[in-house]
């Protein structure tokens, strides 16, 4: 698959001759979606992106893409979408299930936003982003116990990732496990998270307990 391409006035060009020359090469409808979205210019980029997997039945990358810009504009449905139809040509993205996870999380729709996550989980474990999302879409689906179990795991394997200690302080905080829940809200701030104010403001009671 294509490479993602520096952007310069040049290499646009470049790419522009080559449609010229080439109006369905897929390849270079692809960098221009690129180059036109690192610059900001989304409704074009939608529009290369587009021309690039009609010319193409395996440029997922293309659909990631879309539902980057997607995200951008705030419509997590097509985020969603745009993802599913990514894994469609590459089953094994683990990223297109965490995306789509992401914006089911996003949605309130934490049933389908914990299927996604754990897919992409099982196909690769290293994703710490999707671990944390799991966690906050357990509890976003009232299962506090399994959150607590995930955001275990996800603090052994990747014990200064600051996000999985915030989030593994909420669920012990939804666990009423208080101890817990400053325990790891102050690593994760040790490690240089900026806590919501208002979650500092509900654990301070329990500091000096």
């Amino acid at each position: 698959m294509p490479q993602k391409p520096q952007s310069s006035e040049k290499f646009i060009q470049e790419q522009i001759n080559m449609l010229k020359e080439n109006p369905e090469c897929a390849n270079s409808q692809y960098n221009l979606g690129v180059a036109c979205m690192e610059q900001g210019k989304l409704d074009e980029a939608i529009e290369m992106f587009q021309e690039a997997v009609s010319n193409s039945g395996r440029m997922f990358e293309a659909y990631v893409n879309l539902g980057y810009i997607y995200f951008q504009k705030g419509d997590l449905e097509e985020v969603v979408s745009m993802n599913k139809k990514a894994v469609e040509i590459e089953p094994r993205y683990a990223r297109g299930y965490a995306n789509q996870g992401f914006a089911y999380l996003q949605m309130g729709q934490a049933d389908e936003a914990v299927e996604a996550l754990e897919k992409a989980i099982e196909l690769n474990p290293d994703i710490a982003q999707a671990w944390s999302n799991l966690i906050n879409a357990y509890i976003q689906k009232g299962d506090i116990q399994k959150a607590v179990e995930v955001g275990i795991k996800l603090t052994e394997f990747a014990p200064d990732f600051p996000l999985a200690h915030n989030n593994l302080a909420v669920a012990y905080y939804s666990a009423e496990n208080y101890e817990q829940a400053i325990k790891h809200l102050d690593r994760a701030v040790e490690l240089g998270f900026q806590a919501h104010p208002e979650f500092e403001k509900q654990l301070e009671p329990y500091r000096n307990k």
